[in-house]
């Protein structure tokens, strides 16, 4: 049994602990509005491009004159992840959701007989992966240091993204993140890239009607071949935004978590030192009215 100085000193250890996570929630708090709002603001605009594109590619199915991005090489031999995690822990399941979506997918592709590659975009996702995936993973790339994340801080993952497709070192590429619902729901997602996949536009939410006819000037290809490099950019630039919230939304929770869990063990803690401590009074009692008796 411990004694009265070691559940003193480990009571005291749990108030400072429980004193650094609440700490860390407010911080993730005052974090996750900024983190939020820029994620939500991101989303007009990618989702508003990919339906422009999907419009534009549907007339291009089936051709020989399709971009190559979205068209593909015609195979489906080699696999790019592109597995996007935070740079830090203490976020609950937020990292270990995605890398493990990311390694199911691997694990798929493999029994297959696909080839797979990896490129991981934070710390922890390559830490998460790189036990079993270590052979598979080609690039790490850290974004660390970054107070907020814009446009041309992520522009190079794109660049490479596409430089490695040119070299034709990959056939398809498939993105992982977590979509951010709320603080205590991040979504783990799967999206493709490569070949460019776009949903069919609602006609009747972008006010048009089946027989509307479109004149684009340059003409359809070439807005195509301008418009999907710079999609593949802004689809990772919003799966980071959507990471950056989901992530202060998970720390967020754990971090509350963690204080209501440290305030329980306090006083389980109190309530033991306690019990003890007037066990040993009530032993020192005993032994002075034994003394008194026995004079």
């Amino acid at each position: 049994m411990a004694s009265l100085k070691d559940l003193k000193n480990r009571i005291a250890s749990v108030k400072a602990t429980q004193k650094i996570t609440k700490a860390m929630k407010m911080v993730a708090a005052a974090k996750l509005r900024r983190a939020q709002d820029a994620a939500e603001a991101g989303r007009p605009y990618a989702e508003r491009m990919a339906t422009v594109l999907g419009n534009l590619a549907a007339g291009f199915e089936g051709r020989d004159d399709a971009p190559k991005l979205m068209a593909g090489t015609g195979q489906d031999q080699t696999h790019l992840l592109l597995v996007c995690t935070a740079e830090r822990g203490l976020c609950g399941g937020f990292n270990s959701s995605i890398a493990r979506l990311a390694r199911e997918h691997a694990d798929k592709l493999l029994a297959e007989g696909k080839t797979v590659k990896i490129v991981t975009v934070g710390k922890k996702g390559y830490d998460a992966l790189k036990r079993g995936y270590n052979q598979h993973i080609v690039e790490n790339i850290e974004l660390r240091g970054l107070k907020s994340i814009e446009y041309g801080d992520v522009k190079h993952i794109a660049d490479l993204v596409m430089e490695m497709f040119y070299d034709e070192k990959f056939d398809v590429c498939t993105l992982f993140y977590a979509q951010f619902q709320s603080v205590i729901s991040q979504v783990p997602t799967a999206k493709q890239l490569i070949p460019a996949q776009f949903e069919a536009a609602d006609d009747a939410d972008n006010g048009s009607s089946e027989d509307a006819l479109y004149e684009y000037e340059p003409g359809e290809q070439e807005i195509l071949e301008t418009l999907l490099p710079r999609n593949i950019g802004i689809q990772i630039f919003s799966a980071i935004l959507e990471n950056g919230a989901s992530e202060q939304g998970a720390r967020m929770a754990a971090m509350d978590n963690a204080t209501r869990n440290a305030g329980e063990m306090i006083d389980k803690l109190t309530t033991t030192y306690n019990r003890q401590r007037q066990a040993q009074i009530t032993t020192e009692l005993i032994e002075i009215i034994a003394g008194a008796e026995a004079l």
